[in-house]
C-alpha cells in the first residue's frame, strides 16, 4: 500500500535557509533515506561538515556551491551533484540564492552531519 505524506516537516537552521523534510528521521521516522526541498537566500553559507551519509543534491533554481578538497564546484539549475558520506564539504549558494532537492542515504540527521563549530 503506498504511504502518502501530506505535511513536510521544518528543520531550523540559522542563515535563512529553510528545510522542509518531506521523507526523513524527522517527518516520517525514516531512517534509510531523507527527501527536503531547500530554499537558501543570496549568499547563504554553512559551516564545514562531514556528514555520515551520501547527499544528491538536483538544484532547481539559482546555484548551489560545494566546496571540499579538491576545490569548488558550482552546481547550476538544471544539475545535480553527489557528496559521499566521509568526505568533508560547506554549501554555499550563489548571489541569487538557490532551490534544490536533497536525498540522503542513509537519512539526514543532526547528529550524523558532522558540522564543524
Amino acid at each position: 500500500m503506498p504511504q502518502h505524506y501530506t505535511d513536510a516537516v521544518r528543520i531550523p537552521v540559522p542563515g535563512g535557509k529553510i528545510i522542509d523534510e518531506h521523507i526523513g528521521a524527522a517527518s516520517t521516522g525514516e531512517t534509510a533515506v531523507s527527501v527536503a526541498h531547500m530554499v537558501a537566500p543570496a549568499g547563504w553559507d554553512e559551516p564545514f561538515q562531514t556528514p555520515q551519509f551520501d547527499e544528491y543534491t538536483v538544484v532547481l533554481k539559482g546555484t548551489v556551491i560545494v566546496d571540499h578538497d579538491g576545490g569548488r564546484t558550482e552546481v547550476n539549475a538544471g544539475e545535480s551533484v553527489k557528496t559521499a558520506a566521509g568526505e568533508r564539504i560547506r554549501y554555499s549558494c550563489g548571489p541569487e540564492g538557490a532551490e534544490y532537492i536533497a536525498v540522503c542515504l542513509p537519512a539526514f540527521s543532526p547528529d550524523t552531519v558532522g558540522r564543524e563549530e
